[in-house]
């Protein structure tokens, strides 16, 4: 049987996309094995996020012909889309597609068949104006479904590459993601999460239609038992969104709100489109309609032009808002990025220096948190089982482990939780 491996870097888009990649190989006889596995094609799904997705993509594309020199290897995703040139001189790849036409990757791996000349199918992705239909019947994890309903973005924030990466934003019909999460939920999906470039974006090319629309008419699945959306601005929190989200009772009380940083001066700097105010606004809002919410964020320190003043503030906002955990990160400018020619004014060491300052904060708001439901019955989607423990997670995404005598992974169960230990909580059945 012919075989094919898949290696994906970076976001649940681009894990959306390799599962349906791989779906349409195992409907034309495939079989999908390990990446570290002897295969006929590699597939590698890169990522050009920062500097290190670059790296780490190169490195996977040249790690396949080392299994088997005789394989074919397939360069897709965000790295290729930018950089074809840079991927197309690596001797090692043989056909390099971008961030559209993915779904046609087996005609192309037939014309490499027949000409053994290398393909370069990277189109220019700013004039894609339409979403390119990828369909997944089954995951790998059989308890919950990445959905991707939407790509591209137009927000251009001055240290991202990913709107040239990705192309203006394109939306999957609505009636598709109605048809697609029917059939996921026939196959025993109990969770779909909503994901895209800029997910909040969803609509805004179709006109009528919005991500709060999507989620009222998901809400309605009979079988389907929770929803999630991923990370999304402040600015789609609006009250009157926040109200009707808060009627829908299958959307989770997590939201991953995207900050970047607490000082308005930095914002306006990185081109994000809100205050800190209208944050703490959204913020406070999601509490007052959510019950229990988890709400976590990223954070960037060491922005060029980032004084200590800025940075200090940014301290005192996160004190104040109190978010459930904080993913931070150290800038590192992006070549082809706005905010990559601005003059670095911030150390390697004082950005260490801030990230340390930010991940004990974080740390110590997420325990606050998680101690919050000691003694509290919550119900618990169980993804698997390491060691003795079955492991899964509230609705408002906090890491549980209960035994059972009983396989009890893909079920929701109600577990009484008893302690927090090893940044998890441990209960029991009830």
């Amino acid at each position: 049987m012919k075989k094919v491996a898949f290696y994906t870097l970076g976001c649940r888009v681009n894990q959306y996309e390799t599962e349906a990649m791989a779906e349409l190989f195992e409907k034309d006889g495939y079989q999908i094995v390990d990446f570290e596995e002897y295969a006929d094609i590699y597939v590698i799904n890169t990522c050009t996020v920062t500097s290190i997705g670059d790296k780490k993509s190169r490195q996977m594309l040249r790690r396949a012909k080392k299994i088997n020199k005789n394989a074919i290897v397939v360069a897709v995703g965000c790295y290729a889309q930018v950089a074809p040139d840079e991927v197309a001189s690596i001797d090692d790849v043989d056909i390099i597609i971008g961030t559209d036409n993915k779904s046609k990757i087996l005609e192309y791996i037939d014309e490499y068949k027949q000409t053994k000349n290398k393909l370069n199918k990277v189109k220019n992705i700013m004039s894609v104006r339409d979403f390119e239909e990828m369909e997944i019947d089954h995951y790998q994890d059989k308890t919950r479904a990445f959905l991707k309903i939407q790509d591209g973005c137009d927000r251009f924030c001055s240290y991202c590459l990913i709107p040239y990466a990705r192309g203006p934003v394109r939306s999957k019909k609505f009636e598709t993601i109605i048809e697609e999460v029917k059939k996921l939920v026939n196959n025993g999906y109990k969770e779909i999460i909503l994901s895209g470039i800029h997910v909040a974006s969803y609509g805004k090319d179709l006109g009528n239609v919005t991500l709060v629309d999507v989620i009222e008419e998901l809400n309605k699945i009979e079988g389907l038992e929770r929803i999630r959306i991923g990370s999304v601005e402040p600015s789609f929190f609006t009250l009157e969104n926040i109200i009707r989200l808060s009627n829908c009772a299958k959307l989770c009380e997590h939201f991953h709100l995207s900050l970047q940083s607490g000082c308005d001066e930095t914002l306006k700097r990185m081109n994000r489109h809100y205050t800190t105010d209208e944050y703490y606004e959204a913020v406070q809002n999601l509490r007052i309609y959510f019950k229990d919410v988890s709400i976590t964020t990223d954070i960037i320190v060491g922005f060029p032009g980032e004084t200590e003043d800025e940075f200090n503030r940014t301290y005192e906002f996160l004190k104040k808002v109190k978010l459930t955990k904080l993913h931070v990160f150290k800038y590192s400018p992006r070549k082809g990025t706005k905010a990559a020619s601005l003059k670095e004014t911030v150390s390697n060491h004082e950005k260490e220096v801030r990230s340390k300052k930010l991940i004990e904060l974080s740390d110590r708001y997420e325990k606050e948190f998680y101690e919050r439901f000691i003694d509290r019955t919550m119900d618990i989607l169980v993804e698997e089982k390491k060691d003795n423990l079955y492991i899964g997670y509230t609705r408002n995404y906090l890491k549980v482990g209960v035994e059972s005598i009983n396989n009890i992974e893909g079920e929701i169960v109600n577990v009484k939780i008893k302690q927090y230990k090893d940044d998890m909580l441990i209960g029991s059945m009830v």
